[in-house]
C-alpha cells in the first residue's frame, strides 16, 4: 500500500486526538477525584454506584427514625416514671390515712392531695411528643385522657406504634395504654386505674369509713404501680434493641461508604502516574509528526 503524506498527517492527527482524549480523561478524574464522569464511561461502575447510594440513602432515613424512636421512646418512659412517683406517693397517702388515728382535717387535706395526684396522672396520660400523644395507640391526634366527658374518656386504643428501624423490620416505639392509664366504666364502681383512685377519693371523704376500707386500696395501688413497672421494663428492653440495631446500621453505613468508594473513587497515585506517562507519550507523538510533516515537496525540489 503506498502511504501518502496525507495519510502521515491524517494518522499524526488522529494519534494526538486519541491522547488529547486520554489526557482528558485523566485530568477529569484528577479534578473530581471519580473513576468516572458520566455513565457512559463505565456502564457496570455507574449501575453500581446508584445502587450503592441507594442503600445509603436507606440506612441515612432509618438513622433518621431512629432519633424518632428515641423520642417516643425516652418521652414515654419519662411519662412512666413521673406516674410511678405519682402512684408511689398516693399508696403512701394511703397507709397515712388508713390510720384511724387521723381526724376528718387530716383526712381532708390527704384527699386534696390525692386528688391532684390523680389529675397529675391524667396529664401524664395526655402527654404529648410534638403534636403527637403518646398513649393513644396509633391515634396520636386526639386526646387520649378526658375524665370531664361523659361518661369519662380514656384510650383502649392498642395499635402500636411502628417505626422501621433497618430493611424490613418495624419496631414498635410506644407503651400500650390499655395496661397504664385504665378506666372501666362497666363496673359499679367503676374500676382500673382512674375508677380506683376515684374510690380511695371517695373513700377518704367519707367520714364514716375506716382504716380498713382504706387499706383495701392498698392492694389495687400495688397492682397499678407493678402495671407501669412492667410497661416501663418493656420500653426499656425496646431501647435496648433499637440501641442494638442502631450500631448495626452504623456499621452498615461505613461498609457501604467504604464499598461506594471502592468502586468510584479513582486511584489518584495511578491517575498521576498515568497522566506523566500520557504527557510523554503525547510530547513523543507531537515530535514525531513534526519530523513527518516537515520535508514538504518544496524541499525535495529544491
Amino acid at each position: 500500500m503506498r502511504i501518502t503524506q496525507n495519510m502521515l498527517a491524517t494518522n499524526m492527527l488522529r494519534n494526538l486526538t486519541n491522547s488529547y482524549d486520554k489526557m482528558g480523561t485523566l485530568q477529569d478524574q484528577l479534578a473530581t477525584g471519580k473513576k468516572i464522569n458520566r455513565p457512559s464511561d463505565d456502564p457496570v461502575v455507574a449501575m453500581k454506584g446508584v445502587s450503592y447510594r441507594d442503600s445509603l440513602m436507606q440506612i441515612d432515613q432509618f438513622k433518621r427514625n431512629f432519633g424518632e424512636a428515641y423520642n417516643w421512646v425516652e418521652n414515654s418512659d419519662s411519662a412512666l416514671d413521673k406516674a410511678t412517683q405519682a402512684l408511689q406517693r398516693i399508696r403512701e397517702l394511703a397507709v397515712q390515712a388508713s390510720n384511724d388515728t387521723y381526724d376528718a382535717t387530716q383526712r381532708d387535706a390527704i384527699n386534696q392531695e390525692v386528688v391532684q395526684l390523680k389529675e397529675q396522672l391524667v396529664q401524664l396520660g395526655n402527654t404529648k411528643f410534638g403534636e403527637k400523644y403518646l398513649f393513644n395507640g396509633t391515634d396520636t391526634l386526639s386526646q387520649p385522657i378526658d375524665l370531664a366527658a361523659t361518661p369519662p374518656k380514656v384510650s383502649t386504643n392498642t395499635n402500636p406504634v411502628k417505626l422501621e428501624l433497618s430493611k424490613g423490620v418495624y419496631i414498635q416505639v410506644n407503651a400500650d395504654p390499655t395496661k397504664v392509664f385504665t378506666l372501666d366504666n362497666s363496673t359499679n364502681p367503676p374500676s382500673g386505674l382512674f375508677g380506683d383512685i376515684d374510690q380511695l377519693i371517695t373513700k377518704l371523704s367519707d367520714p364514716n369509713s375506716t382504716g380498713d376500707d382504706i387499706n383495701d386500696s392498698l392492694k389495687q395501688l400495688d397492682g397499678h404501680i407493678q402495671n407501669v413497672t412492667y410497661a416501663r421494663s418493656e420500653l426499656g428492653a425496646r431501647m435496648n434493641r433499637v440501641e442494638l440495631m442502631e450500631n448495626r446500621i452504623d456499621e452498615q453505613q461505613v461498609i457501604a461508604n467504604k464499598v461506594l468508594s471502592d468502586n468510584e473513587d479513582a486511584d489518584m497515585e495511578k491517575v498521576i502516574t498515568d497522566l506523566k506517562v500520557q504527557e510523554s507519550v503525547m510530547r513523543a507523538a507531537m515530535g514525531v509528526g513534526a519530523r513527518i510533516i516537515q520535508p514538504s515537496l518544496m524541499d525535495f525540489l529544491r
